[in-house]
């Protein structure tokens, strides 16, 4: 079981990982639009739905590999304290009401959406040259299923957790850098910090 856990949890985080292109073609669109307008004199009307396409498609296929990293914003005030089973039989309810349903939903009437969208040819109607609209809806009903494929493996991490007390691991990925950790990884302690603050005089502080 825990391998196939693993498995969705890598299909997800590679999908992430090779839609994050989108951040650089965003970029180097942006770049040249910027350069295009106030340069060249020459902006492009269709330039504003590119942006569009281009972060929606990260921002939902990006999806399922941030829940696999268990990266979602969280009201966690409260929730940190709590024990990994109640935490668990909290996550398993909130998933079974609300992620469920509305994932399936989303993915159900992406499709529609999307069919339509290819049907009738559909081009952007923001400027007079709107691009086609068709390939970006399509990832609607995609991102959906994906993200209903993670949220799956997810409430089976939950009923784990609820059986042995303790949440199955999970992929490793880019984490934040954890400080304390840092320290002890280079032998360095706070008192030799404060000793190299002292070298530095009031001036340069002040820079």
């Amino acid at each position: 079981m825990q391998k196939t856990l693993l498995l969705v949890d890598r299909i997800s985080t590679w999908i992430g990982q090779a839609f994050s292109v989108c951040i650089v073609l965003l970029t180097l669109h942006v770049t040249w639009e910027v350069f295009s307008r106030y340069v060249l004199d020459a902006p492009r009307a269709w330039a504003f739905d590119v942006m569009i396409m281009f972060y929606g498609t990260l921002f939902m296929m990006a999806g399922a590999y941030t829940l696999s990293k268990n990266g979602h914003v969280r009201g966690d005030v409260l929730y940190g304290f709590f024990t990994p089973r109640t935490q668990a039989a909290l996550d398993l309810t909130l998933y079974i009401i609300f992620f469920i349903p509305g994932v399936i939903a989303l993915t159900y009437a992406g499709f529609y959406y999307a069919a339509d969208s290819w049907r009738i040819n559909e081009h952007s109607t923001i400027t007079y040259e709107g691009p086609p609209v068709y390939p970006f809806k399509t990832v609607i009903p995609l991102a959906g299923a994906i993200l209903l494929a993670q949220g799956l493996v997810e409430i089976i991490r939950c009923v784990i957790c609820l059986k042995n007390g303790e949440w199955p691991s999970r992929e490793a990925d880019v984490e934040e850098v954890d400080v304390v950790k840092l320290k002890e990884m280079v032998n360095v302690k706070d008192e030799d910090i404060a000793k190299l603050d002292s070298l530095i005089s009031p001036a340069e502080r002040a820079k």
